[in-house]
């Protein structure tokens, strides 16, 4: 073999085996729900876990990293049909047999026995109300989000409605969602679509009480299957912690409350 691809290999079993063995801290935040606290833990890129009352929520489960700690679901959510967001590895070792899987109608063929939300659709799953929200383009061209292809979420729990946008930008149908307490806001997607200002209007329409961005760090994901890609500049020549700064600015006077999350492996 030659020289540099064994280099490149190395390098590549080095980053994998620094990702299993560190993998995210996964920190929880919290909120007051109508009978104690709703931990949210950010566990990667668009991977989040809440729990309540003994009840357990994964959103796009996805394990490039160790997701040991994450504690298995009665309820999981799938807003998209990419690996990253339908990982069957990480919902199997997630579930048990009481588990209820939510998805869009894209990832039928991967999870022939989970729950197909469409565009619209609310529905009563695992004890709890979750309403499948439209996500896709505005602007478009490849990497291509058409619409009715994936959802974002609306998920009531604990007296909270917690929005799962997951890719999209400002579409009307997020427009006229009432009564988010907590968003979960994609940032940086490709061809400019969710610059920071635009991930902070659309946050300030629907007027959470607390924001994440997620979702974010695109050059991360690609480093996963090339540890030596150089990395993109965002639009504005922003690097990923600028928009992150960027995207607070925006939302200065707001009233809302901004958590960054850990996200990322450092």
């Amino acid at each position: 073999m030659h020289k540099l691809a064994i280099s490149n290999l190395n390098r590549s079993i080095l980053l994998c085996l620094s990702l299993l063995l560190f993998g995210n801290t996964a920190t929880a935040d919290s909120i007051a729900g109508s009978n104690g606290i709703i931990e949210i833990t950010p566990l990667v890129h668009s991977s989040v876990q809440l729990e309540y009352d003994g009840f357990v929520v994964q959103v796009d489960p996805w394990a490039p990293i160790d997701i040991s700690h994450a504690k298995t679901a009665d309820l999981i959510l799938v807003t998209d049909s990419p690996g990253h967001h339908l990982d069957t590895g990480a919902i199997a070792d997630l579930s048990d047999t009481s588990t209820s899987v939510v998805i869009a109608e894209n990832g039928l063929a991967q999870l022939p026995n989970a729950v197909v939300a469409i565009n619209g659709e609310l529905l009563k799953v695992a004890g709890v109300t979750v309403e499948a929200v439209a996500a896709y383009d505005i602007i478009l061209g490849a990497p291509e989000h058409p619409k009715g292809d994936a959802n974002g979420y609306v998920l009531t729990l604990g007296g909270k409605k917690f929005f799962f946008a997951g890719v999209t930008e400002c579409v009307d149908e997020i427009k006229a969602l009432q009564d988010i307490d907590v968003a979960f806001m994609p940032m940086n997607i490709p061809l400019a679509r969710m610059t920071p200002k635009a991930a902070a209007d659309c946050t300030k329409i629907l007027s959470p009480e607390v924001v994440y961005t997620y979702h974010f760090d695109q050059d991360w994901v690609r480093r996963l299957g090339n540890p030596d890609f150089a990395g993109s500049t965002l639009p504005g020549g922003l690097n990923v912690a600028e928009s992150l700064d960027a995207f607070e600015r925006e939302l200065t006077d707001s009233g809302i409350e901004f958590r960054r999350g850990d996200w990322y492996p450092k």
